[in-house]
C-alpha cells in the first residue's frame, strides 16, 4: 500500500471537502490494514481454547471454568490491544513509524542513549529529527536523563533490552507460520469432514505449505496484496457468524461471562492450574504488536478504526460463541474451533482458515524483513542483501538470506516440536516478551519524549507490567514444554546482533583514535608529496570526522594519487527518513588547493538506498554548490542550509535565481533545481560510453554566465569537472579486525571468532553500497581493537 504522510490520526480539517477526503483515505487504509496487520491476531481462535484446557486444566473442564476462560480472554483483549495499544502506544510514533526500533530511535534523539560515536550536531537539524511541538520538561526528567546518559552500563543495558525485543520479533516470525499453518491444517483431523489425516500427514502437509510460502517471498506481496484484505475480512465475518450461531443455539447465558466476577471464580476453582493456563489465554492477543510495528504503512486512525469497529467485536463474538459451544460439549475441547463450526460449512471455513493463516504468516515474515533492515541501519545486524520488490508500495522488501534462514528454522520448529500445543507455548512467550519490553520503552518515551511527569510513566509501567507480568510468569513456566524454542531463537539472534554492534563500535573507535593528523597533511603541501592525476577518488570510510588512517597508506606507498579526493561516509541517523535535499552534508578538508572534500551521506533507518546510478552526479553537483556557497556566502544561514563547522547541508529545493540543469534526454524535459545565489549553471550530458558498468557517465561543463565569478573558484570548479570527466575511482579498506593480545578471553572470543565469522559470511561493504567492482580499489588493513 502507498506510504502516507505521518499524521496524528484525527480528522480535524478546515473545510468539509478536506474532511471527507481525509476520511475516505483513512477508510481505504483501514481496509488495507486487514491484510497486513490483523492476519495473525484474527487467526488466534484456531488454537486458544485448546491451549488453555489441554494440559493443566484437563481436570477442570467444567462449564463454569469455560465461562471464566472466556472472561479472561475478553478482558485481556480489552486491556492490552484496545486500551494499551489502540489508545496509548499508537500515539508514540516516530514520524509515522512504529515498533521497538522506532521507540529506541525516539529515545536516542531526545537523550544521549546511543552507543555509536558518529552522531553530529548537524543531524539534529534534519526536519524529521524533531518530535512534535516542544514541551516543558518535568522536574524529574532532566535529572533522570543525565543519570542514564552518564552511566554507559545503563545505556548498554537499554540496547540489550531493545535487541532482545527485536530478536523476539524475529523469533515470532519463525514461530507464527508454524503455529498458524499447523492449526489451520489440523482441521483435517476432525471426524466427519470427509478426509481424516493422521498426525504425520498433517505435519507433512504443513511443511509443504510452509515451503511454498517461503519460496514465493521473492515475488513480493504486491501482486497478491489486493486479495489479502478480502481474505481476512471474509475470515472475520465467518468467525463472527459462527460465534453468533453458537451463542444462540448452544448457550446464550455466555454473555454473563463478560463480568470479571467469573475471573475470580475461575481462579478460585482452578488455583495454580488456572495460573499456568494463562499461557494459553495470552495467545488470544498474539499479533497485537503488529498494530504498532506496521504503523508506518498506514495511519494511527486507520488502525484504530479497523480494530475497534471490526476486529475487536468479531473476535469477542467468536470467543464467546466457542465458549458457549464448549460449555455444552466438553469433549470437543481438543479441536474446539472446528468442532464448533456447523458441519455443512466445515470445508469452506477450513479453506478460509488456511488462507487467513498464510496471510498472517506473510505479514509477520514481511515485518521480520523490516526489523532486520532497521537493525542493520542502526549498526546492529550484519550486512544482507535487501531487494525492494515494489516501486509503488512502501515497505515491500525481500531479504534472501533471512528468508531461507527463516524457512529452515520454521521447519525445524514444526518438525521438532510437532505438537501445536508446544509450538503455541513458544509462540506465547515470544509475543508476551515483546509486549513487556514495549511497555518499558513506552514508560521511557512518556518521560523523555512526551516530557510528562515521572509519575505518569510509573503508573503506566506498573499497571501494564502487573497484567503482562502475570501472563509472562505463566508463559515462563512453559519453557520446559516448548517455550525454550523462542528463548533459544531470540538468544541466538541477540548474540549475533550484539556481537556485530560491539565489533562495529570497536572498529569505529579504532579509526577515530588513529586518524591522520591534519598537521601532517598540511606539512605535505597541496601536492601531498606525490603526483596528483586528474581523476576523482571517492574514499569510503565510516568516520564522520577526520581523515582515516587508510589514506596515509596511499600517500606513503603510491607515487601518484587522484587530483580530487572526496572522503565519503554513509551514515544512518536515528530517524525513519531523511529528505533527499537533506541527504548530503558537504565540507572541506585542508585549504582549497588540496582539493580534498568530505561528504556525509545520511539515511534514516527505513530509507531505501537505491542503485539508480545517479550518485556520482548528485555528489559532484553538491560539491560544486558547496564551493560557491563557501566562497561567496561563508556566513550563509537560511532555512535550507545549515553549517556544522565547515560542513553544510545544501538543499535541492531552494528558491535562488540561478539553476543547476540536469538533462536526462536531449529531446526530453529538463529537471531544474536552484541552489545558491552565485552558483553557475552546470549542464549534465549523460553518455553511454561503458554500458557494462550499469551507471551513467556524466560530463560537466561550465556554461557562460553574465555573473562575475572569482578566479580561484572558477579554477576549482574547472578542476572538479575535468576530474569527473576523467573518471571516478572508489577506494575502500578491506579490514581484518582482531583483538589485542592483552585482551580478555571473552573479548578474543567475540572479536576473533564471532565478529570475524560474521564479517566473512555477510555481504561486503562494496556490494551493500552498490559500488561498481570494476572501479573499486581495496586496501587491506588489520585492526587491533
Amino acid at each position: 500500500m502507498p506510504r502516507m504522510e505521518p499524521e496524528s490520526g484525527t480528522l480535524t480539517s478546515r473545510t468539509p471537502s478536506q474532511f471527507f477526503l481525509n476520511l475516505s483515505r483513512n477508510l481505504l487504509l483501514a481496509y488495507q490494514s486487514f491484510g497486513v496487520v490483523y492476519g495473525d491476531l484474527s487467526t488466534s481462535p484456531l488454537y486458544v481454547y485448546r491451549s488453555i484446557f489441554v494440559g493443566n486444566l484437563s481436570d477442570y473442564q467444567t462449564p463454569d471454568v469455560i465461562f471464566g476462560a472466556f472472561s479472561l480472554i475478553f478482558w485481556t483483549l480489552t486491556l492490552l490491544p484496545l486500551l494499551k495499544y489502540v489508545f496509548i502506544v499508537l500515539s508514540a510514533d516516530d514520524n509515522g513509524e512504529g515498533g521497538t526500533i522506532a521507540l529506541y530511535s525516539l529515545l536516542c534523539r531526545h537523550a544521549k542513549f546511543s552507543l555509536l560515536p558518529n552522531q553530529q550536531a548537524a543531524d539534529e537539524e534534519i526536519s524529521s529529527y524533531k518530535y512534535g511541538p516542544s514541551q516543558p520538561q518535568s522536574s524529574s526528567s532532566p535529572q533522570l536523563k543525565r543519570f542514564l546518559e552518564k552511566h554507559k552500563k545503563l545505556r548498554t543495558s537499554l540496547l540489550i533490552v531493545v535487541l532482545f525485543g527485536a530478536s523476539m520479533v524475529i523469533g515470532d516470525g519463525i514461530i507464527t507460520p508454524a503455529i498458524s499453518v499447523m492449526s489451520a491444517v489440523s482441521g483435517l483431523q476432525v471426524q466427519g469432514v470427509g478426509l481424516e489425516l493422521t498426525h504425520g500427514g498433517v505435519l507433512l502437509l504443513s511443511c509443504v505449505i510452509l515451503i511454498g510460502l517461503f519460496a514465493l517471498q521473492h515475488t513480493g506481496t504486491q501482486r497478491v496484496a489486493i486479495v489479502f484484505a478480502p481474505i481476512v475480512i471474509l475470515w472475520l465475518i465467518s468467525i463472527c457468524g459462527i460465534g453468533l450461531y453458537n451463542i444462540i443455539i448452544w448457550n446464550p447465558k455466555i454473555v454473563y461471562a463478560l463480568s470479571p466476577h467469573y475471573i475470580i471464580k475461575f481462579f478460585r476453582d482452578t488455583g495454580s492450574a488456572g495460573w499456568l493456563s494463562l499461557g494459553g489465554v495470552l495467545l488470544s492477543v498474539t499479533g497485537t504488536e503488529a498494530m504498532f510495528a506496521d504503523l508506518g504503512h498506514f495511519t494511527a486512525f486507520s488502525i484504530r478504526l479497523a480494530f475497534a469497529a471490526v476486529v475487536y467485536p468479531c473476535l469477542v463474538i467468536q470467543y464467546m460463541g466457542q465458549a458457549a459451544y464448549l460449555s455444552k460439549n466438553i469433549t470437543a475441547i481438543p479441536n474446539s474451533f472446528y468442532k464448533s463450526v456447523p458441519e455443512p460449512v466445515v470445508w469452506p471455513v477450513f479453506v478460509i482458515a488456511t488462507l487467513a493463516s498464510v496471510v498472517g504468516s506473510q505479514a509477520i515474515i514481511s515485518a521480520t524483513f523490516s526489523i532486520v533492515k532497521q537493525c542493520h541501519a542502526l549498526g546492529c545486524f550484519p550486512r544482507v542483501k535487501i531487494v525492494h520488490t515494489s516501486k509503488h508500495m512502501f515497505g515491500q522488501i525481500y531479504v534472501p538470506e533471512i528468508n531461507w534462514i527463516l524457512m529452515v528454522l520454521t521447519l525445524l520448529v514444526a518438525v521438532g516440536l510437532q505438537d501445536p500445543i508446544l509450538v503455541a507455548n513458544a509462540y506465547g512467550l515470544a509475543c508476551m516478551t515483546v509486549m513487556f519490553i514495549t511497555t518499558f520503552l513506552m514508560a521511557l518515551v512518556i518521560t523523555f519524549v512526551w516530557q510528562k511527569n515521572f509519575v505518569y510513566a510509573i503508573v503506566f509501567l506498573i499497571a501494564f507490567w502487573l497484567i503482562e507480568g502475570i501472563y509472562l510468569s505463566a508463559a515462563i513456566m512453559k519453557v520446559p514444554h516448548g517455550g525454550w524454542a523462542s528463548l533459544l531463537l531470540a538468544s541466538v539472534f541477540m548474540v549475533i546482533m550484539y556481537v556485530w554492534h560491539y565489533g562495529t563500535r570497536k572498529k569505529y573507535n579504532h579509526d577515530l583514535h588513529n586518524k591522520v593528523s591534519l598537521k601532517w597533511l598540511l606539512g605535505l603541501g597541496p601536492s601531498l608529496g606525490i603526483v596528483r592525476v586528474p581523476v576523482i577518488g571517492l574514499i569510503y570510510s565510516e568516520l564522520a570526522t577526520g581523515v582515516p588512517s587508510i589514506f596515509s597508506h596511499f600517500v606513503t606507498n603510491l607515487p601518484a594519487f587522484h587530483n580530487v579526493l572526496v572522503f565519503v561516509c554513509v551514515k544512518h541517523v536515528p530517524v525513519p527518513f531523511v529528505l533527499p535535499e537533506e541527504r548530503f552534508l558537504i565540507g572541506r578538508i585542508c585549504p582549497r588547493p588540496y582539493r580534498m572534500y568530505r561528504c556525509i551521506v545520511r539515511y534514516g533507518y527505513k530509507d531505501i538506498q537505491r542503485d539508480d546510478g545517479n550518485f556520482e552526479n548528485q555528489l559532484i553537483q553538491s560539491i560544486a554548490e558547496f564551493i560557491q556557497m563557501e566562497a561567496v556566502e561563508p556566513q550563509l544561514s537560511t532555512e535550507n542550509s545549515s553549517f556544522d563547522g565547515r560542513m553544510a547541508v545544501i538543499s535541492t529545493r531552494s528558491n535562488a535565481t540561478l539553476t543547476v540543469c540536469e538533462q536526462f534526454d536531449p529531446t526530453g524535459p529538463t529537471v531544474q533545481s536552484s541552489k545558491s545565489l552565485m552558483l553557475q549553471r552546470l549542464r549534465s550530458d549523460y553518455d553511454d560510453e561503458n554500458p557494462q558498468l550499469r551507471r551513467r557517465q556524466v560530463r560537466f561543463q561550465l556554461a557562460s554566465s553574465g555573473l562575475a565569478i572569482d578566479g580561484a573558484v572558477k579554477e576549482e570548479l574547472l578542476q572538479l569537472i575535468a576530474a569527473k570527466e576523467a573518471g571516478v575511482a572508489y577506494i575502500m579498506g578491506h579490514s581484518y579486525v582482531k583483538a589485542r593480545r592483552s585482551s580478555s578471553y571473552l573479548k578474543k572470543l567475540v572479536i576473533d571468532i564471532g565478529y570475524s565469522f560474521l564479517r566473512k559470511n555477510c555481504r561486503g561493504p562494496a556490494v551493500a553500497l552498490h559500488i561498481p567492482h570494476i572501479s573499486l580499489i581495496e586496501v587491506g588493513m588489520i585492526y587491533y581493537v
